[in-house]
């Protein structure tokens, strides 16, 4: 019998095309992965510009659905972190503007599990990368868990979560070749930033010294979005969260960053861990801006905004209680990897608003644990439980943990006695807050969302000169990095609609000149069909002013607790300077590591032993806040004649840390870091931009003077 003739037919056809390589072609329409065309990939479907986000726009669901189960298992943003136990403890009653109860008794403890983490990275990268810092705190309330799950930055890139995929893809490493790693300085990155100015407030903030952070102790944390407190009568404020580091706020330089990636990439875990280990236990106080409900459009920027913060000389600041870290974790993975976070995750007396990237986000969050971690009972691994009983109908599912007796699972019933019965307001039952809402169903955006340049002008404005340099410097660094000269010019475009200074210096360094009228700023962030004029950036809003808790060098420095001092000793060292100096360095809270030229331990003048911290040929400068090379013939001359030691020096001091020399070493230092010598004889000791000398006899007064440069963390005057 004959084959039968096989015909070609158009779904043949297609199918082979499916299995063919894909590329976007200049005329290709964006669509969905059913093929539907999408005319507005820039904003979630809303009751209202200014509204809440629909459940039924299936548009997005499919984005952010996709996107969430794009890697397993660990994390897609967030995946590098490290996390510690703690409690909360409020100052006084907030019973006036929420109903939330462990915000009520000052004698409450909350426990508290925190994870901090960078967002680009891998489990595997650098704890040092120029990134966004993830401050999650999870609050075992007696009313369920609250998650407060924010950032180191009060602000972010996107205003709709429908553009969050579009970011992370854009800063992830490119899919074509994986790199780079755990770095924004690259192509795809640069070219998605400079055609939404949206983020260009956010920008100043990664390409500030806040996206180095020293520690995870020493950083801020934002709840970044606007929320709401809702009290017993009913009456809502709006709140926006604040973490303020009770060791102040203090960050590494650029080109230390970098080293410390290479020393020691587990630095910010290192740090977390040893702190809580020696007893030094981080803490913040959280902090408030509370705003009434009839004051929301007041103001000059839109409080639903992500990309806008509220100046703190605007809404003060009020500090309602101290979170306390006091315990690691026993298991790394079963608490820090498996602990899941979600905005969604709040009791009574806090509610949400309608910022539409935090609408995306209560939808986000539960899809990705459900296939990050395994199924719909994630809740139920320990370190996510509820000091709560829990008693719903929810049942069975991967993992299940929970025993259900009873023949009834679900309500209405008889069988069951009626239970589990629903909570009303009258026993603490979760109420939404009624908010009216009366709008069409639109794709848009407010009006008062498209001022994209006066706060990240204001963030300029509020630097330092030394920030700003950074500042500059950092844009330079990543901006480099593109190959694609288009990208540069555009982001150089896009700055000096922010400042022409900021502007030109960045332009100079990238061999290129700030156009003179400004073009236009494009704005890929607007729907096909959408009005070029409606959607085009706002001008600036002068006058722009300075808030000064913008900046990081007007942040007080009062304190050495947990600086890691490095005292550089050999055989032979003086026995008052290393005694005297340890011990008041400890009496006021500093880590004291003893640096020699090898390990195991060394003698001092007097026979003594002491045991060695570093050897030089593994320490390096980047691991400690300040170093001291301490008196005594013997040792002095043992570090002279050590290239390592003197590299050592050097580099602190192009890291603008304090340095501190005590009688015969004074000279070491001073050759190894090129100033002109000082005379040590004149009774008193020499202070030089951070740099501390004196004679063996007055090493009370240099210790007094080293912790008081100490705590002014860098000296930028050198």
């Amino acid at each position: 019998m004959a084959k039968p003739t096989i015909v070609s037919t158009d779904l043949d056809e297609k199918s082979q095309r499916l299995d063919a390589h894909t590329e976007d072609s200049a005329d290709s329409l964006m669509t969905s992965n059913q093929g539907v065309r999408i005319n507005d990939d820039q904003n979630t479907l809303k009751a209202g510009e200014r509204g809440p986000s629909l459940l039924e726009d299936f548009i997005f669901r499919e984005k952010i659905t996709h996107f969430d189960h794009e890697r397993i298992p660990e994390r897609i943003v967030h995946a590098r972190g490290a996390g510690a136990h703690g409690y909360f403890q409020p100052y006084a009653s907030m019973a006036s503007v929420t109903r939330a109860q462990f915000l009520q008794d000052p004698a409450k403890k909350t426990p508290v599990f925190v994870r901090f983490s960078t967002v680009a990275g891998s489990r595997g990268s650098s704890d040092l990368a120029r990134d966004v810092r993830g401050f999650a705190v999870k609050f075992y309330t007696d009313e369920g868990n609250f998650d407060l799950v924010g950032n180191n930055m009060p602000v972010f890139f996107i205003q709709d979560a429908m553009k969050f995929p579009d970011l992370i893809h854009a800063v992830k490493a490119e899919p074509h070749n994986e790199i780079p790693q755990a770095q924004s300085a690259h192509d795809t990155f640069w070219d998605f930033a400079s055609l939404m100015p949206e983020s260009t407030h956010m920008l100043m903030w990664v390409m500030s010294d806040r996206a180095i952070p020293r520690s995870y102790r020493m950083m801020e944390g934002f709840g970044v979005h606007t929320f709401r407190f809702v009290n017993e009568k009913g009456e809502s404020h709006f709140v926006k969260f604040h973490w303020k580091p009770l060791l102040g706020m203090h960050s590494v330089v650029w080109d230390e960053a970098l080293q410390i990636s290479g020393q020691d990439p587990d630095f910010h875990r290192r740090d977390l861990w040893e702190a809580i280990e020696n007893g030094s236990f981080p803490e913040w106080e959280l902090g408030v801006q509370i705003i009434p409900e009839e004051d929301e459009h007041k103001f000059d920027f839109d409080l639903l905004d992500p990309t806008k913060l509220v100046p703190e000389e605007i809404v003060p600041v009020q500090r309602i209680g101290k979170m306390t870290l006091n315990r690691n974790p026993d298991n790394f993975f079963a608490e820090t990897e498996q602990v899941a976070f979600h905005v969604g995750h709040i009791v009574p007396g806090i509610d949400f608003t309608n910022d539409p990237l935090l609408q995306g986000r209560l939808f986000s969050y539960t899809d990705t644990q459900l296939i990050r971690l395994g199924g719909p009972n994630f809740h139920e691994i320990p370190i996510n439980r509820p000091l709560t009983e829990i008693h719903n109908n929810q049942r069975d599912g991967a993992m299940r943990q929970q025993i259900n007796r009873g023949r009834t699972s679900y309500h209405p019933n008889t069988l069951g006695g009626g239970c589990p019965m629903q909570a009303g307001r009258d026993m603490s039952g979760f109420i939404s807050h009624a908010e009216r809402i009366d709008a069409r169903k639109v794709r848009e955006r407010s009006d008062s969302f498209f001022d994209h340049f006066t706060q990240a002008a204001l963030f300029w404005n509020s630097q330092s000169d030394r920030e700003k340099q950074n500042i500059v410097d950092a844009f330079s660094f990543e901006l480099s990095k593109c190959e694609t000269p288009t990208i540069r010019s555009r982001m150089v475009n896009t700055l000096a609609h922010v400042d022409k200074i900021l502007a030109r210096q960045v332009a100079m360094n990238l061999g290129l000149t700030v156009p003179d009228p400004l073009e236009p700023v494009q704005n890929g962030g607007m729907p096909a069909d959408g009005d070029p004029a409606r959607y085009a950036p706002l001008p600036i809003k002068n006058p722009v002013g300075t808030s000064l808790a913008l900046s990081m060098d007007h942040a007080p420095k009062n304190s050495i607790k947990t600086r890691k001092v490095g005292l550089l000793a050999a055989d032979g060292v003086d026995d008052a300077s290393i005694d005297t100096l340890k011990k008041m360095l400890i009496a006021e809270g500093a880590v004291v590591k003893i640096i020699a030229p090898q390990a195991g331990h060394i003698t001092t003048s007097a026979g003594k032993t002491v045991a060695v911290d570093f050897a030089l040929f593994s320490a390096s400068s980047v691991l400690f806040d300040a170093l001291c090379l301490l008196d005594g013939s013997p040792s002095v001359a043992a570090f002279d004649l050590h290239p390592k030691a003197r590299l050592m020096l050097q580099e602190a001091y192009r890291h603008f840390k304090p340095l501190a020399a005590i009688g015969n070493a004074v000279t070491v230092l001073q050759s190894a870091i090129g100033i002109a010598a000082a005379g040590t004889g004149s009774g008193k000791v020499e202070n030089a931009k951070g740099v501390v000398m004196g004679e063996a006899k007055q090493v009370k007064e240099i210790a007094k003077v080293f912790m008081g440069e100490i705590a002014q963390h860098r000296h930028w005057n050198r």
